[in-house]
């Protein structure tokens, strides 16, 4: 067990992953960590090499007393925005649960408002308490697997590279290619291309 890291066994840690990308779902995760789980290296998600997170992450969903991962679509994040997109995600991954939580750890500023159990904001929680950074890497894992499924449907993308984030790669493929029905439409680059007729035929 990391000692430097809070856990309290009635508490479920939430955390998010996918709202800087331009495409794709927005996920969230919440997990419920025992006292004395094992969790060597466990930390934020984006601290940690590909393969540790998908090491930890079997881990994470083996000693669990419970995790759950959910999303929010790009139709929601169109219909919405990312933000609102992304509290509905953490929402409904804590409503996931199959064991209620005494409290809910949420990392960032804010709580989602339709949050019926008590919650907390924290700021730089997946550095500070055990299941933030647990769910931060439930989330990262379950992110990362749309994005290898997208390449293998469109390769030509680099979507396994690059994540869906705006790299120049990206970039350059959205230009080249057009714009994808799972692309976030009201993401500037992609907005920008839209206007320009640059949808994928």
């Amino acid at each position: 067990m990391n000692t430097e890291l809070m856990v309290l066994p009635s508490h479920a840690g939430v955390d998010e992953a996918g709202r800087g990308p331009l495409v794709g779902s927005v996920y969230a995760a919440a997990v419920i960590l025992p006292a004395d789980y094992d969790l060597p290296g466990l930390t934020d998600s984006k601290k940690l090499s590909e393969k540790k997170r998908d090491e930890l992450a079997i881990l994470i969903k083996q000693q669990a007393t419970a995790w759950s991962v959910a999303a929010a679509d790009v139709a929601e994040i169109h219909q919405f925005n990312i933000l609102f997109a992304t509290m509905r995600a953490m929402a409904r991954a804590v409503a996931g649960l199959h064991i209620q939580p005494a409290k809910v750890w949420i990392d960032g500023n804010r709580i989602p408002v339709d949050m019926t159990l008590p919650a907390e904001a924290v700021v730089k929680g997946d550095l500070k308490i055990a299941a933030i950074s647990a769910a931060s890497i439930l989330a990262k894992t379950a992110r990362d697997a749309e994005m290898y499924k997208l390449d293998k449907c469109y390769p030509q993308y680099g979507f396994a590279r690059h994540k869906g984030y705006g790299t120049a790669a990206h970039l350059a493929a959205l230009q080249q290619f057009g714009v994808l029905p799972q692309h976030r439409q009201d993401f500037a680059p992609v907005k920008a291309l839209l206007a320009q007729g640059k949808y994928c035929l």
